[in-house]
């Protein structure tokens, strides 16, 4: 039985249509009543079919540390081959061209995370790969951000916690969507996309849940890799690769992320490629987080 809880932001579609207003208590009633009100059925499209998606995924994976994770050019184009064949709904198309036009940082997150996401599947999980072939969400993790007020998805400066709270229900939102669109609560896709932020010791959220689905382990570290290795609005410096894989080894040995995946991706970061089952984790710290990193709260607001 799914547990309660209420969301704080309209969940709105991207063609504008709200499906549940600001307050709504998301229960599985009312997600199972959403879905019996869409009769309508979406069409699926080629995802590399659509504009620039894959010209720019390829520009994104030639900058570091892209450039070495992605560096063995016949693998890198087996996965373009496997995503070329992914169909995806048409909403996920709208959401990459509304988020290429007006908030270029997400849309290179968003495409980045599910390349990187993919690779890492096909490495650990490779019984799963049809299930991510066959989701046609294709880039989702981060749907419910279209529901994310611009001013706060672009805000220059670090956030307030209120507006950091605003941010938190993309998860829900993004759930909500996707059980609506794919006619199914259980879909990989609406799971990761309301699981992306749980941590394996029940420390994140929405959920606070310790038990995680083996794609969202994945998703859930190459989300946190790219977002501490990427340009942010609101700090001037970004972690370097080094510091950023230290910080997530502390994260799985803290036994808040996967040492499985944690170690996988440090092994797609070394040019000998080593068996990522076959090494320890090391705790050494030899890389630098930037100074004063808030993870964009202010600092004024963090005892709220």
């Amino acid at each position: 039985m799914m547990r309660k809880f209420k969301i704080g932001i309209p969940v709105i579609t991207p063609d504008g249509k709200e499906l549940l207003p600001a307050g709504t208590v998301v229960t599985g009633e009312v997600i199972k009543d959403l879905i019996a009100s869409n009769n309508r059925s979406v069409k699926t499209y080629p995802i590399f079919d659509h504009v620039s998606l894959k010209k720019d995924l390829r520009e994104f994976l030639s900058t570091p540390p892209y450039n070495t994770i992605f560096s063995d050019k016949g693998e890198a184009e087996d996965l373009f081959t496997f995503i070329d064949d992914i169909k995806v709904i048409e909403p996920i198309l709208q959401f990459m061209d509304y988020f290429k036009e007006n908030d270029f940082y997400t849309y290179r997150h968003i495409l980045v995370v599910f390349a990187l996401t993919t690779m890492l599947s096909r490495l650990i999980l490779p019984g799963y790969e049809k299930r991510l072939h066959d989701s046609i969400a294709g880039p989702a993790h981060d749907f419910g951000k279209i529901c994310i007020p611009l001013e706060i998805m672009k805000k220059s400066t670090p956030l307030t916690r209120g507006e950091f709270r605003c941010v938190r229900h993309h998860t829900l939102a993004g759930y909500v969507l996707l059980s609506y669109y794919l006619k199914d609560s259980k879909n990989i896709a609406s799971v990761v996309a309301r699981d992306h932020h749980e941590k394996l010791d029940g420390t994140g959220y929405p959920r606070g849940i310790q038990r995680i689905h083996p794609m969202v382990e994945i998703i859930a570290v190459s989300d946190i890799y790219d977002a501490l290795i990427a340009d942010r609005p609101y700090r001037p410096v970004s972690y370097d690769n080094r510091s950023a894989l230290e910080e997530l080894t502390e994260m799985a040995e803290a036994g808040k992320a996967s040492s499985n995946v944690v170690r996988a991706l440090i092994a797609r970061n070394r040019g000998n490629r080593p068996d990522h089952r076959k090494f320890h984790l090391s705790l050494a710290k030899r890389g630098k987080a930037p100074e004063n990193n808030n993870y964009g709260i202010r600092k004024e607001d963090k005892k709220d």
